[in-house]
C-alpha cells in the first residue's frame, strides 16, 4: 500500500495553473509528455467546436480538458488506494492509468464531434496507434508507466497480460462519475457561463468505492450525485452541446467532409493529425461549393433551421445511414427549386439527426445492494428513455439566403407546406 500510494504523492513538482481546479501537479516526466508535439495540438483544438459561436467564452482546449481528467484521476486513484484498490493495482498500472487519463484525447479529431459518424477511425484506436509510437512510447515508458497498457486502457479493443487490473482501469476512466466526465461538465459549464454543469467533485469522491468488477460503486449517500450528473448532462445537451446553431455548424462541417472523402478529395488519413485551424486550411478548395461550407462556417455564416420535429426511429431509421441522409437531402433541394422557381443545389440543404447518445445509470449502490435504476432515485430506465426523446430533433437547415430572398407570404406559405409534406415522408 505505501509503495503505491508513493506513486501519486512523490515526484509531483511541476505544477500547471488551471482555472477550474487550481494548481495541478505533475512529475517531470508527465510534464514532459505535455510538451510533445501531439498533446501541443490538443491546446489547438477547442473543445467545443463551434460553440463559441453562441457561448463567445466557449474557447478553452482539448489540452486543458485533458490535464483536468488527469487532475481528477489522480485524486479518485488515492481514495481508492485508501478503500482496497492497492489489492489489485501495482505501481506500474498506476502510473499507466494516469498516462491514459492524461493522454486519452491525443487522437481526437478537429472540430469538436463534426468527424464522428464519418467513415474514419474512432480516435481511441488513434491515441492507442499514437501511444505505442515513436516518441511518445519512450516519453510514456519514461514515466514508469507501460506503454502498451496505458494505450490498451484508452482504446478497448487491444488485449492486455495485465487483465483484471487493465478492465478496472477502463471502467474508472469511462463511467457514471468518472473523471473524463466531471471535467468536461463542470469545465464546459464554467466557459460557457451557465450553471448546470457544475458538480460537487469533492463530496462525489467521497462517496465512490473501487470494485475490482465493475471499477466504480456508490453509496445510497451518492445518489444525488449521480442524479446531479445525469440531469446536467441533459441541460448541457439541450441548451449547449445540440444547440441549433452549434447543430448546424457541426453539420456543415461535415457534410463538407463526407463529400470530400466521396470525391476522393480529402484522403482521409489527412484528417487524422489535424488541429481545428488545419482543418479550416484543407477545406479551402477555391470553387467547389461543398467545400465553401467550411468557409462559411469559419466565418459565423450558419446555415438556418427551416424546419424541425421529434426523432421517431419507427420512420427516421434510414436518416442514420449517411448515404441515405444524402438521397433525402438531393430530393429536398429538387423541391425546394421546384417551389421557388431557382436552381438549388444540394448542399444548401441539409438534414441533421443527432447522434445516439446514452445516459449511464450502471453503478452499483454497495449498502443498498441493488443498482442505481433499481435504488431509491428517480432516475428510472423510463426517465432515461424520455431525456434521449426530447433531445433527439431532426432539423432541416438551409442556406439563410433562402430565408430572406424568398421570404415573401407566397413563398414562405409554399415552404411550410412542403416541409411538412416531407415530415411524413423523411
Amino acid at each position: 500500500m505505501h509503495d503505491k500510494y508513493a506513486v501519486l504523492e512523490r515526484g509531483f513538482t511541476a505544477p500547471i495553473r488551471d482555472v477550474l481546479w487550481g494548481h495541478i501537479y505533475l512529475t517531470p516526466a508527465l510534464e514532459a509528455l505535455t510538451k510533445s508535439a501531439a498533446f501541443m495540438r490538443l491546446h489547438r483544438i477547442f473543445q467545443l467546436g463551434p460553440t463559441h459561436c453562441v457561448y463567445p467564452g466557449a474557447t478553452h482546449t482539448r489540452a486543458a480538458h485533458s490535464l483536468g481528467v488527469y487532475h481528477l484521476a489522480r485524486r479518485l486513484l488515492r481514495n481508492f488506494l485508501e478503500r482496497g484498490a492497492d489489492a489489485w493495482t501495482s505501481p506500474g498500472g498506476i502510473r499507466s492509468f494516469l498516462c491514459a487519463a492524461l493522454l486519452h484525447d491525443l487522437g481526437h479529431f478537429p472540430y469538436t464531434h463534426s468527424l464522428k459518424e464519418l467513415p474514419l477511425e474512432d480516435h481511441e484506436a488513434l491515441t492507442g496507434t499514437r501511444l505505442l509510437t515513436e516518441p511518445l512510447k519512450s516519453l510514456v515508458g519514461a514515466t514508469g508507466a507501460d506503454p502498451y497498457l496505458t494505450a490498451a486502457i484508452i482504446n478497448t479493443a487491444l488485449p492486455s497480460a495485465q487483465e483484471k487490473e487493465l478492465l478496472f482501469y477502463r471502467k474508472v476512466l469511462s463511467g457514471v462519475l468518472d473523471p473524463d466526465k466531471l471535467d468536461y461538465l463542470n469545465r464546459d459549464a464554467r466557459y460557457c457561463g451557465v450553471p448546470y454543469g457544475a458538480q460537487d467533485v469533492d463530496f462525489i469522491l467521497s462517496r465512490l468505492h473501487p470494485h475490482l468488477e465493475r471499477g466504480v460503486d456508490i453509496d445510497s449517500r451518492g445518489i444525488p450525485s449521480v442524479e446531479s450528473v445525469l440531469f446536467s448532462k441533459y441541460l448541457m445537451y439541450k441548451t449547449v452541446y445540440w444547440h441549433p446553431s452549434v447543430r448546424s455548424a457541426t453539420a456543415m462541417i461535415k457534410k463538407a467532409i463526407l463529400q470530400g472523402l466521396k470525391g476522393g478529395l480529402l484522403p482521409k488519413e489527412k484528417l487524422y493529425d489535424l488541429d481545428d485551424q488545419g482543418l479550416f486550411a484543407l477545406l479551402a478548395h477555391p470553387g467547389d461549393p461543398l467545400f465553401a461550407l467550411g468557409e462559411k462556417v469559419r466565418d459565423g455564416r450558419l446555415f438556418v433551421v427551416a424546419a424541425e420535429f421529434p426523432y421517431d426511429p419507427l420512420c427516421h431509421q434510414d436518416l442514420l445511414d449517411l448515404t441515405s441522409r444524402s438521397q433525402h437531402e438531393e430530393a429536398l433541394a429538387a423541391d425546394f427549386s421546384g417551389v421557388l422557381g431557382v436552381p438549388l443545389r444540394p448542399e444548401e440543404v441539409i438534414i441533421d439527426i443527432p447522434e445516439q447518445i446514452t445516459f449511464e445509470t450502471g453503478l452499483y449502490v454497495r449498502d443498498a445492494g441493488c443498482y442505481f435504476e433499481q435504488s431509491s432515485s428517480i432516475f428510472k430506465a423510463e426517465t432515461v428513455k424520455a431525456f434521449i426523446k426530447s433531445l433527439q430533433v431532426i432539423r432541416i437547415f438551409v442556406d439563410p439566403g433562402l430565408v430572406t430572398e424568398y421570404a415573401g407570404p407566397r413563398h414562405a406559405s409554399l415552404l411550410y407546406e412542403l416541409l411538412h409534406v416531407k415530415k411524413k415522408w423523411i
